[in-house]
């Protein structure tokens, strides 16, 4: 089938490179701006765990720095600008914006299409960010980052995998050229050194690219609903996975190695939950068998049930969150260069 596909994905690829050549020739823009600004994207669909790598970068620059997301909010059935605040939906600024600004109240989230014109917007601000996160941002050249972090997940790096539709590449292969940085995601914990230089070599970085790997944590499942408040789900002996991201492999090998029986319900990724949806998932709950029984999701997930209707039909059965961090290998060295590149472009207001 792949074979199949590559004239098709052959005639994307011409269009990528003749679209990337107009910017480097400069017949298209790239428009800069004074305040730092960090690039977090990928060359493939999804699956790289771009979210937890924003929520790293939040946790580490907010402390010292006024912070503002950007994001184009996929899935969201508004247009133009949208600053986020935690009242909205994910109908309004999409699902990831409503995860950052739930886990980050005082955080600056800027929705837009165009990236150019939310930090436009932002800018006009009494008291402006003194620094932008552009999420997914990496193939959008018409916004100049002065920091580009690509990621790539361990299991597919982007230099075995191939563009759409032979592949789950969106941008050609060529494009990681202009990352400064280069995060392995997904990496198995305790990865030793000859595993890394492996990797490095496959990927074949540039002299100024550097490359970081990055793993996966788990952190303790907290409560959706009253009813999972009057359980442990350290003490579930069975539970029904739900979810519509694009990679869930990590989460189910995570649930199978805690329980003894774990289902599974997985939607296209950004799926916008419907009642039919809801009512599926505890049907498939209520036929499993045993009473030590819980759901879980993510919080992406969980961020698209805000202010929805169908949430409460959860309410007879106990409903968990699975909430990701990302440990990066040589943190300090990671987090001192982000810093340093901070430090040199901020201006404090």
């Amino acid at each position: 089938m792949r074979i199949l596909l590559l004239p098709i994905a052959l005639i994307y690829r011409i269009a990528l490179v003749i679209r990337h050549k107009l910017y480097d020739w400069h017949l298209l823009k790239s428009k800069g701006f004074e305040q730092p600004v960090i690039c977090v994207g990928n060359l493939a669909l999804g699956g790289t765990g771009k979210t937890p790598h924003v929520e790293y970068l939040i946790d580490l620059l907010s402390e010292q720095y006024r912070v503002c997301v950007v994001s184009r909010g996929y899935g969201r059935k508004t247009k133009g600008f949208q600053l986020a605040n935690i009242s909205c939906g994910p109908e309004t600024i999409g699902d990831e914006p409503m995860q950052y600004i739930s886990r980050h109240s005082d955080l600056l989230v800027a929705v837009d299409e165009s990236r150019n014109r939310a930090i436009e917007l932002m800018g006009t601000m009494d008291r402006p960010p003194e620094l932008y996160l552009l999420d997914d941002a990496f193939q959008h050249r018409s916004t100049q980052a002065g920091l580009n972090i690509l990621l790539t997940a361990y299991d597919k790096p982007y230099c075995d995998d191939h563009l759409i539709p032979a592949g789950t590449l969106r941008d050609i292969k060529s494009a990681a050229r202009r990352a400064d940085i280069i995060v392995v995601t997904k990496s198995p914990a305790g990865l030793d050194n000859l595993e890394k230089a492996k990797m490095i070599g496959r990927l074949d970085p540039l002299p100024y690219q550097k490359v970081y790997f990055s793993s996966v944590e788990y952190e303790p499942f907290y409560s959706a609903n009253q009813a999972a408040n009057e359980v442990e789900p350290d003490q579930a002996d069975a539970a029904l996975l739900f979810c519509g991201i694009a990679r869930p492999k990590p989460l189910i090998e995570e649930l199978r190695r805690r329980y003894r029986h774990v289902e599974v319900m997985v939607f296209s990724d950004h799926h916008p939950y419907t009642k039919n949806d809801v009512e599926n998932v505890l049907d498939k709950y209520q036929k499993m068998a045993g009473e030590r029984k819980i759901i879980v999701t993510t919080e992406k997930d969980e961020a698209r049930f805000t202010n929805s209707p169908y949430l409460c039909k959860f309410d007879t059965a106990p409903l968990f969150v699975a909430p990701i961090s990302v440990k990066i290998d040589e943190e300090e060295k990671f987090n001192e260069e982000i810093l340093s590149y901070v430090r040199k472009n901020a201006h404090h207001g």
